[in-house]
């Protein structure tokens, strides 16, 4: 069963990603897909009003450079449902961002966005605009990871693990049963990929403190990746 930081009924949130940049836009998809959200996406500020007037965003991921945002802003357009926007900017100013939206600015990211600290602030907003708060505690088993302290355990024994080993750990337990590639764990630890080797040591560190007390959790799948679970 996968593991969720934040509690969610019926449908995961809904991202609304507007980008024009085509490699912009899969990479988001990608992130945002891979941590459990649905992700509609468009190239241009005048669709991005189309799909807010259409149906229930849950948060708008906009890239600045959106050609048409400026010609939009003017119109002043309003929503009675008015989700939170977190931009990917270059720049620091924020100052007239995203106007037509009817909203005003959450957050940003600055290009190029880090995987952890996208995944981190997407969380946030959507969390807030859903008025549910995260689930502190993630269990597997008798293994457990408390994110208020940012502790985990395996059993009653504590885990000492390094600030990369908590949040692959925490990782492998929000994915709980399903099999994640070396690139995909890189990128949600360090926010890039590495080389094959450097997960592989992080994940052989990480396995001698959880597996030390048996049934081993964390499972190899030659060719494909690691996956935690109570299974082989």
């Amino acid at each position: 069963m996968r593991v969720q930081e934040m509690v969610r009924t019926g449908l995961d949130p809904l991202v609304l990603v507007v980008a024009p940049d085509p490699s912009m836009r899969r990479a988001l998809t990608a992130e945002l897909s891979q941590d459990g959200y649905r992700v509609t996406v468009t190239a241009t500020g005048a669709a991005a009003v189309r799909l807010l007037d259409e149906q229930r965003i849950d948060l708008v991921v906009v890239d600045v450079d959106t050609p048409d945002l400026h010609d939009l802003a003017r119109e002043r357009l309003t929503f009675s449902d008015r989700p939170p926007v977190l931009c990917v900017t270059t720049c620091e100013f924020l100052g007239e961002l995203l106007p037509m939206l009817g909203t005003r600015i959450e957050d940003y990211v600055t290009k190029p966005c880090r995987s952890a600290e996208l995944l981190a602030r997407v969380q946030v907003l959507v969390r807030d605009r859903s008025g549910a708060g995260p689930v502190d505690v993630l269990r597997h088993g008798d293994l457990l990871l408390d994110d208020t302290v940012r502790r985990s355990w395996r059993g009653d024994r504590l885990l000492e693990v390094t600030p990369a080993e908590y949040r692959l750990l925490r990782h492998l337990l929000r994915n709980a049963g399903r099999v994640l590639s070396k690139e995909q764990l890189a990128r949600h630890v360090w926010g890039e990929t590495r080389a094959g080797n450097a997960i592989e040591r992080l994940v052989s560190r990480l396995r001698q403190k959880v597996d030390e007390t048996p049934p081993a959790l964390i499972h190899t799948h030659r060719g494909f990746g690691y996956r935690l679970s109570l299974a082989e």
